[in-house]
């Protein structure tokens, strides 16, 4: 079980924006920016790590997902774009990164990530989960 399933169930608190019975969107607790958002699909066991071995289906709805996610981030977020990036390589469960844009640089995962208190995390998360539609 990854971390990311455990986060699904319920075991490991996050600030969740989104959820519908197939997929999952809660924001990255490491962000590059603000409103930085995690999508996942809720797999059942075993998890699959590569996003183009799920099925066409199953893709294809997750990035209708993700859509409704980032224009709900583009509302709250001060930002010009909202980069998607699919690494997959440090949690080995699908995801797609969501991180709001001003510039193509902003979207360095080497950079140094943003620390943000609790209670901030919690707004931005609040006011995106009600800008989705």
């Amino acid at each position: 079980m990854t971390i990311f399933s455990k986060i699904i169930a319920g075991e490991i608190p996050c600030y969740k924006v989104a959820e519908d019975e197939r997929f999952f969107a809660f924001l990255d607790i490491n962000p590059m920016a603000k409103g930085h958002t995690l999508v996942v699909p809720k797999l059942a066991e075993p998890e699959e790590d590569y996003i183009f071995n799920l099925d066409d289906k199953t893709l294809a709805d997750m990035m209708v997902f993700a859509k409704k996610v980032a224009l709900a981030i583009r509302q709250v977020i001060d930002c010009k774009r909202v980069g998607v990036a699919v690494l997959g390589m440090e949690v080995p469960h699908v995801h797609i990164h969501l991180v709001p844009l001003c510039r193509e640089s902003d979207m360095d995962f080497r950079k140094e990530k943003l620390s943000l208190p609790s209670e901030e995390m919690a707004s931005i998360a609040s006011e995106i989960a009600n800008a989705v539609k």
